[in-house]
């Protein structure tokens, strides 16, 4: 039973910066490129970054320059540093493991953490 647990997220002011933390179980970690989604209330879940199993990253557009993805294999952990967050950062944050070439989730979905960016 693969288990993926999202945490770190809460409210924070246009501009500030969160780190969210993504901890893995039940599978061989090291192996699988893993991705951080979010969904917004009325719109779809979108892949917001991606990092291999070899450490190559992918961003959105509308986070380049902003986030960071990173893993560290030997904690089973996947991180997102947000920094200069906006407004429209403002959503559920999931993470999940990706198939290679689709980038296509592989496991079920978690509780995700709740990200609010708000005056």
């Amino acid at each position: 039973q693969v288990q993926l647990v999202e945490s770190g997220g809460g409210l924070v002011q246009p501009g500030g910066s969160l780190r969210l933390s993504c901890a893995a179980s039940g599978m061989i970690f090291s192996i699988y490129a893993m991705g951080w989604y979010r969904q917004a209330p009325g719109k779809q879940r979108e892949l917001v970054a991606s990092i291999t199993s070899v450490g190559s990253t992918n961003y959105a557009v509308s986070v380049k320059g902003r986030f960071t993805i990173s893993r560290d294999n030997a904690k089973k952990t996947v991180y997102l540093q947000m920094n200069s967050l906006k407004p429209e950062d403002t959503a559920v944050y999931y993470c999940n493991a990706l198939r290679r070439v689709t980038e296509t989730p592989i496991g079920s979905w978690g509780q995700g953490t709740q990200v609010t960016v708000s005056s």
